[in-house]
């Protein structure tokens, strides 16, 4: 009998093309952005990383970002339970509607967040009126980073829920679990590696978000201003260097986050699977 003849070309040609591709748009960028920083000495790459400004940029973006990827996780979650695990008239509409931050752009996000939660806006005059301020404060970036990186939540637990068969949920009930005691037992390990994952996407896309936040944040120094707005004002003020050793910090530190969080998921896959 001869070979099947593959569909795709052989592993030598298929590699070529997908490190040239891989090369080309992810690793020539990273390259090219640490190459810029060493016009700087290493003594001014820390200065400038260290600013006083710049540190409390880094605290609001990573601890917005963190707080954000944490409620959609527990909300992200939900949904994509009730998408899977349900069937009701205008499901379809809604999950359709997570991808909206997908194709919204994010500056039209921030407008239109901005217009609700202001002083005058629908959901925060009545908040207002209460003393709570969203728009141009913390909570607002939350609630920005909320919305756009719910999809990669959503998205990364569906496919794992619609394989989870509801049998094993039955089964525990038959055996007397109450409902808490099934998600921790039977459904939580199964989903913590895609949890992880989503939760992991919604965190580095958060750090990097800039369009849908500007509007919101009101860029206030060491209150409301992230990470991202400090290198286009660096950009903007012809401080190349100063821009490319903040982003260079970003850089590290997404990866370092990105490394722990592989970690866990491997860890969980290894738990799960034991």
């Amino acid at each position: 009998m001869t070979a099947s003849r593959k569909t795709i070309p052989g592993f030598g040609l298929t590699m070529g093309i997908t490190t040239s591709y891989l090369g080309f748009f992810v690793l020539l960028p990273m390259i090219s952005l640490a190459l810029r920083a060493a016009d700087l000495s290493l003594g001014e790459i820390v200065s400038v990383a260290t600013d006083a400004r710049v540190l409390s940029s880094y605290r609001v973006s990573f601890g917005c970002s963190l707080l954000a990827a944490a409620i959609n996780a527990v909300f992200g979650t939900m949904l994509a339970w009730v998408l899977v695990r349900y069937r009701f008239p205008g499901r379809r509409m809604i999950d359709g509607l997570v991808e909206l931050p997908f194709a919204l752009p994010t500056a039209v996000a921030g407008i239109a967040l901005t217009s609700l939660t202001a002083d005058k806006g629908w959901i925060g005059a009545p908040l207002a009126r209460l003393g709570i301020a969203v728009a141009y404060t913390r909570a607002g970036i939350v609630v920005a980073l909320v919305f756009v990186t719910l999809p990669f939540v959503v998205r990364s637990i569906q496919p794992v829920l619609e394989e989870l068969s509801p049998d094993y949920e039955e089964a525990g009930r038959t055996l007397g679990a109450g409902g808490f005691t099934i998600f921790r037992r039977v459904v939580l390990p199964e989903l913590r590696p895609a949890l992880l994952t989503g939760f992991s996407l919604a965190f580095a896309r958060g750090l990097g978000e800039y369009g849908s936040v500007i509007f919101i944040a009101g860029n206030r120094p060491f209150r409301t201003e992230i990470a991202p707005l400090m290198i286009v004002t660096r950009l903007e003020e012809f401080m190349y260097g100063q821009a490319t050793a903040v982003a260079l910090f970003m850089l590290l530190a997404s990866f370092a986050v990105m490394f722990l969080v592989n970690r866990l998921q491997i860890r969980a896959a290894a738990f799960a699977g034991g």
